[in-house]
This record gives C-alpha cells, structure tokens and sequence, in this order.
C-alpha cells in the first residue's frame, strides 16, 4: 500500500507540474488519504505494542 501512497504522490507532482488540474487533484487527494490511513495505523500499532509491553524496534 506504500508503493500506492508513492505512486500517487509522484503522479500528483508530474500532473502539477504539468498543469493537469484535475489529474493532479485526484492524485493529490489519494495520497493525501492514503498518508494519514498510514499515520492511524502506525499509531494504532505502537500504543498496541506499548500496551503489551513489546519495544517498537
């Protein structure tokens, strides 16, 4: 899912770039949500750990 978030990403930069307002809306708005659906899980996976007791790294 990460290579989905980095796909996005730079198709939003290329369209930007490009003047594609549209496009680079679309792709901008994925990524923007695929960036924080990674941020909860990471979240949600740490205060897992830390609740178990468990060291992130």
């Amino acid at each position: 899912m990460l290579r989905y978030a980095i796909t996005f990403f730079v198709l939003a930069l290329i369209a930007g770039f490009l003047g594609f307002g549209g496009v680079a809306a679309g792709a901008a708005s994925i990524a923007k949500l695929l960036f924080y659906v990674f941020i909860i899980l990471f979240l949600v996976s740490a205060i897992s750990r830390a609740v178990q007791g468990k060291s992130i790294g």
